[in-house]
């Protein structure tokens, strides 16, 4: 099953470049995505044999990350059968430029669409830092042609970025590894291999302080293609210069890929009794990325960016609560769940908005429930949603990360922690009301129909999120106390 999880997505790439008709390989594009999701909720019910020990292996954390990838990758799909039908039409335009994008290569974007899964499935499925590396890094290669996708300088100047800055980052976290290895040998030996098992049953007698300098280059390193601030700055130009389908694959997706790289190395860390090393760390570097996005999202007019900096806050949320404790680990589990849900659906109606305005600017977006009347509700929805606000279940995903904090007596990081959310809250819904109130500018006449291609991803994500918040199905519970339960510490 494993075997099958990776062989798919890679060999559907390989036939998308020699596809002739766009039409064929939208619907392959379909049945990869179908069954790669297929494949995914199986392992939930069929625990797959693991191939060359650790090399390909599930557990708790990695079930969960490939269920939201595959989940997140067949919304985006559907989408992208729409997109790109617009983009066959000349539908979508430059908003500055005036040009149309339909020469863009799709052979090349439909096989780095399936490249980029088939990458982001190795990095759940492995249980090998050397392989996990691998893995996130490709992620880093084939998503940089989705990111110049529409072929105009500001694009251009968006993945030349993210390929510059996420590089150093990947070098860093290689450094890392190869620090890793050095402080868990024996003296003068290399006999234990980087798996994750082997790193747990040797982390007890690893080298404190060479595994410390492990760690921070692994944080910094893969914190860099997590989002962190500081070194962030290439997740708001490349979010708001991708299609949107790629938004959200990143934000929904790649993001959570880096994220298991911290996880697996902060498990090394527990194992090796410097738990409270690493949570200091984790905690300041969370806080600063919630303290950024905090004071980028108030009164910011783009609202591609605006969902770019709240990808920022969010990944500070998870270094949060992997840092606090066994509680504040759980919320964190389920937020990385419902964030990516949430945020993907936003983006996917992000690209909505500016086919139909031909801008970004929110300022300008005015009148969107009219326009769009089935885009307007499921953004306003969404909004409330990402902000953490109930019934949604990222209300109790931060509640939880909350309780934590002020359980392990962390009173001031948690006043700290809600004045943040507070701000955002308010920086976030104040343009969304803006953009979905009013009348609609002179000459946009309002849209009686939507495509369903382009509203029912977002609209399944989004009730997706809704639902975790009513009810949690007891296997799902189960999963995200096991996931949380990999880094407990006292």
């Amino acid at each position: 099953m494993l075997i099958a999880l990776l062989a798919i997505p890679l060999l559907a790439a390989f036939a998308s470049w020699f596809i002739p008709a766009d039409a064929i390989r939208r619907i392959l594009l379909l049945l990869v995505s179908g069954a790669e999701l297929i494949l995914a909720l199986a392992c939930w019910f069929v625990e797959p044999a693991s191939f060359g020990g650790d090399l390909l292996a599930v557990d708790a954390m990695g079930r969960l990350v490939l269920t939201v990838t595959c989940a997140l990758f067949f919304a985006s799909s559907v989408y992208a059968v729409g997109y790109l039908r617009g983009e066959d039409r000349g539908d979508r335009k430059d908003f500055q430029q005036g040009l149309h994008f339909s020469n863009a290569p799709e052979a090349t974007f439909t096989a780095c669409l399936l490249l980029f899964l088939a990458s982001a499935v190795l990095v759940t499925i492995t249980r090998h830092f050397g392989l996990l590396w691998v893995g996130i890094e490709t992620t880093t290669i084939v998503s940089a042609p989705l990111i110049y996708f529409h072929r105009h300088q500001r694009s251009l100047e968006a993945t030349w970025k993210y390929l510059l800055i996420c590089s150093v980052g990947i070098a860093l976290a290689l450094m890392g590894n190869l620090l890793m290895d050095v402080s868990i040998q024996p003296e003068g030996h290399f006999a234990v291999p980087m798996t994750l098992e082997a790193l747990l049953e040797n982390a007890p007698r690893a080298h404190p302080i060479w595994l410390k300098a492990a760690f921070v280059f692994l944080l910094i390193g893969y914190g860099t293609k997590m989002g962190v601030a500081p070194m962030h700055t290439w997740l708001p130009d490349a979010h708001s210069e991708a299609p949107s389908l790629v938004s959200a694959l990143l934000s929904g997706a790649l993001l959570n890929c880096a994220f298991l790289g911290i996880f697996r190395s902060y498990e090394v860390c527990v194992a090796a009794n410097l738990g409270a090393f690493a949570s200091d760390l984790l905690l300041a570097f969370g806080f600063l990325s919630m303290l950024v996005a905090a004071l980028f999202i108030v009164g910011i007019g783009d609202f591609k960016r605006m969902l770019a900096y709240s990808s920022v806050e969010h990944m500070g949320i998870l270094l949060i609560a992997l840092g606090t404790g066994l509680e504040a680990a759980r919320g964190g589990m389920l937020h990385m769940v419902n964030h990516s849900l949430a945020k993907a659906g936003l983006f996917l109606l992000a690209g909505n908005i500016l086919t139909r305005y031909s801008t970004k600017s929110s300022h300008d977006v005015t009148g969107l429930n009219r326009v769009l009347p089935l885009t307007g509700p499921l953004w306003l929805a969404g909004i409330i949603a990402i902000t953490g606000s109930p019934p949604f279940a990222l209300f109790i995903s931060e509640f939880s990360i909350l309780k934590g904090l002020l359980h392990r007596g962390q009173q001031w990081l948690a006043l700290a922690y809600l004045l943040l959310l507070g701000i955002i809250f308010v920086g976030m819904l104040t343009p969304c009301l803006r953009m979905c109130r009013g009348k609609a500018p002179p000459g946009l006449v309002p849209q009686k129909r939507e495509s369903l291609l382009l509203v029912a991803p977002s609209a399944c994500l989004l009730l997706l999120v809704l639902v975790l918040g009513l009810i949690m199905p007891d296997f799902f519970s189960e999963a995200l106390n096991r996931a949380a339960a990999m880094v407990s510490r006292p």
